[in-house]
């Protein structure tokens, strides 16, 4: 470890270039009906440019760790940075949805392979007795990342057009890859019989990606995909339960606490990613607001939810995961039936008051989740729940990209979404203090 003043520089390149992951799932949902309306798509066939991504991260990051391991974690850092630069330049230049989900695709795979291993790379680049603080630093750009997204992109949008949230990347991305290069120490792969599910991550991609199609394309509906759909997803579980070192351990899912806390991250999820996706749409097309009011709208959600969120984790060993968890549900389904309530009130003051709420019920209870999901299991298993969680909170935000695009009725989502809320209410229960020796892995 280098206790030296180039550690600053170092910590520098990593934040730089993963603050852009969470600012990019977010900036591009207020963009949404811009984009389809520049490349004569739906608002389905748009959404795609989000459902990618969330399906490229679900199923590479649970491995890129482990790339970091066997191949060095600069190496992989670089290796995301480059792939995340490459594909934002792309993106500017693809004037047609197919080459942008392509490309959106690249992308994600980028920040997937960056994430995990710039975490790994704090923890050898920084003093031990300041790790607590560079940390600490992490998590709030990575919060604030997703904050501003909608924000930075209504201003870029609305002044530029649609493909400066693209080429807004190429700066920074482009500073971070040649820190990260000139700064970062060299890591050895570590020697080991580490192996990588790259079959399993495969078929989880391949199978969420026809799920999707599916649900959201009726024209793809026949026996035929239903019977890939099927074989993709027994070959998945066979890998699953045979591979040495799987993706999903589903023996896991046997601790009341760990599926539990993965069911609710999945469910709260769900919840805010409907509320970022639907909420450009019905200001914009039904109500005619300008991009930039919503985005304005939207940091005030995405504000309240990353405020909330480090206050629920210092209030978990006070309150407890079970209280803060219940708590979190309660209060989105108050939003949710204020959602319904902008058809009646349509003006910005209301709602920024409803969106407020519910950013404090996206935010107020998922350190508590998080904090039952590792604290389920024993500390051998510890990275391979976080992966687990990770994937479930992706899986989380396709389920709302495809009820966005199928219930076009908003009406009908905002109901649907009432009655996940309900069913997180007694999930909560399943938050008490258990130990780690039942969720050990067979």
């Amino acid at each position: 470890m280098d206790s030296s003043p180039s550690y600053r520089l170092s910590l520098l390149s990593i934040l730089t270039g993963t603050f852009l992951v969470p600012v990019n799932s977010t900036m591009i949902a207020v963009g949404l009906p811009t984009i389809a309306g520049a490349l004569d798509v739906s608002l389905a066939q748009a959404s795609w440019v989000i459902t990618i991504y969330l399906i490229v991260m679900a199923a590479i990051q649970p491995i890129a760790g482990k790339m970091g391991d066997l191949y060095g974690k600069r190496t992989m850092f670089l290796l995301g940075m480059m792939l995340f630069l490459i594909a934002s330049a792309a993106c500017m230049f693809s004037f047609s949805l197919l080459w942008l989900i392509m490309f959106r695709a690249v992308q994600a795979l980028g920040g997937a392979i960056a994430t995990p291993n710039a975490t790994a790379l704090i923890r050898d680049v920084v003093p031990k007795e300041r790790l607590g603080k560079a940390f600490g630093t992490f998590g709030l750009l990575m919060g604030l990342g997703a904050a501003i997204g909608p924000l930075v992109g209504s201003i870029l949008i609305g002044g530029i057009g649609w493909t400066s949230i693209f080429w807004i990347n190429i700066p920074f991305a482009l500073l971070s890859l040649v820190m990260a290069w000139v700064y970062l120490p060299r890591t050895l792969p570590r020697s080991g019989d580490a192996t990588l599910d790259i079959l399993g991550a495969v078929y989880m991609a391949a199978g969420f990606t026809l799920l999707t199609l599916i649900v959201t394309h009726r024209e793809f509906f026949s026996a035929w995909t239903a019977a890939e759909l099927a074989l993709i997803t027994m070959l998945f579980i066979h890998r699953e339960r045979r591979f040495k070192a799987p993706l999903i351990q589903f023996s896991l899912f046997r601790n009341r606490m760990f599926s539990s806390a993965n069911i609710a991250i999945l469910l709260s999820n769900a919840i805010m990613y409907s509320t970022i996706l639907v909420v450009p749409v019905l200001l914009q097309t039904v109500y005619h607001y300008s991009v930039q009011t919503v985005g304005m709208l939207l940091f005030v959600f995405s504000l309240s939810m990353s405020a909330c969120s480090w206050i629920g984790g210092s209030l978990t060993e006070r309150l407890g995961k079970r209280l803060l968890v219940l708590l979190s549900f309660a209060v989105s389904a108050t939003a949710l039936l204020g959602y319904l309530g902008i058809y009646v009130y349509p003006n910005i003051s209301y709602i920024a008051a409803v969106l407020l709420v519910g950013g404090i019920g996206s935010g107020i209870g998922t350190p508590s989740m998080q904090a039952a999901s590792l604290q389920a299991v024993s500390k051998d298993m510890s990275g391979l729940a976080a992966g687990i969680f990770s994937t479930s909170r992706y899986i989380g935000g396709m389920a709302a990209s495809v009820m966005v695009s199928v219930m076009l009725d908003f009406h009908v989502l905002f109901y649907c979404l009432l009655i996940v809320a309900a069913v997180g209410l007694p999930l909560s229960g399943g938050l008490t203090e258990r130990t780690g020796s039942s969720a050990k892995a067979d």
